[in-house]
């Protein structure tokens, strides 16, 4: 009987210090991950809180200017989006807006003068990637998953201010960091990565966003910047931006915009 005492406290003696180390892991984990909500509860708070989770849509109207290999292409382009939550989109290009692109659902389609058309796949599948991985999505879908996993990572100098650094790592293992001023809270960076179907090899997928006005109560960018790759692709200058408007019964109705643009 001594003996098995004897081995059964040796047993244990030597399980102890495993035990206490998966215990601390543990701890530290969860405080990690209460930081890193910390972090994004403080975000939502700064870009209107309640009322930011339950903004029914947004129009921006300004000016886009594509970039080749980070060097700007010459010119810029009018354009105006329409964001209702959580998947529909509509761009109008030029001054004549009669250039229109909707993305509802999971598809995408142009009318044009021409008439009405499918939008590229790859042009499509480079939208819904985006939507799919933007900070209304983060917080409103996979914040609210609690499989989701939260991982704080400290401070970093992004957009020349100091930023809080989280990382949110959905269930289906896709992730999206986002960095927030430290100071103001609010969005300064988000970036993901995506894997090419064909050539297999990773890319990355960032968005900066910076020159925040208050408009209808709600901070916002008024310059918005693209990378694939670090390479500068796309860069939004904002002039006009109204939240919660009255849209048209057929605002989301391609056939509708087809006969308003061959008038």
């Amino acid at each position: 009987m001594r003996k098995i005492l004897t081995l059964g406290l040796a047993m244990a003696l030597l399980a102890w210090p495993h035990a206490i180390r998966t215990q601390t892991s543990e701890d530290e984990g969860a405080k990690n991950a209460r930081q890193a909500r910390a972090v994004l509860d403080a975000m939502v708070q700064a870009l209107g809180g309640q009322a930011w989770l339950n903004m029914k849509n947004v129009e921006r109207e300004g000016q886009v200017a594509a970039f080749f290999h980070g060097r700007p292409d010459a010119g810029t382009t009018m354009y105006f989006e329409y964001h209702e939550s959580p998947d529909h989109d509509r761009i109008e290009y030029t001054k004549h807006r009669d250039v229109v692109q909707f993305y509802v659902g999971r598809t995408g389609e142009e009318v044009t003068y021409k008439g009405k058309s499918a939008l590229p796949q790859e042009q499509v599948d480079d939208f819904m990637r985006r939507r799919d991985h933007s900070i209304e999505t983060v917080v409103k879908t996979w914040l609210n998953d609690p499989k989701t996993i939260l991982v704080f990572e400290g401070q970093r100098l992004a957009e020349r201010h100091m930023a809080d650094q989280v990382t949110l790592i959905s269930p289906e293992n896709e992730s999206v960091t986002i960095q927030t001023d430290a100071q103001t809270h609010l969005p300064l960076r988000r970036t993901f990565q995506w894997r090419d179907p064909l050539y297999k090899d990773k890319n990355t997928d960032a968005e900066e966003y910076d020159d925040y006005h208050t408009m209808e109560g709600f901070p916002t960018p008024f310059t918005i910047s693209r990378f694939k790759n670090d390479d500068e692709v796309r860069q939004y200058y904002l002039v006009h931006v109204k939240y919660n408007q009255e849209l048209p019964a057929d605002f989301w109705s391609v056939d509708a915009a087809e006969k308003r643009i061959k008038k």
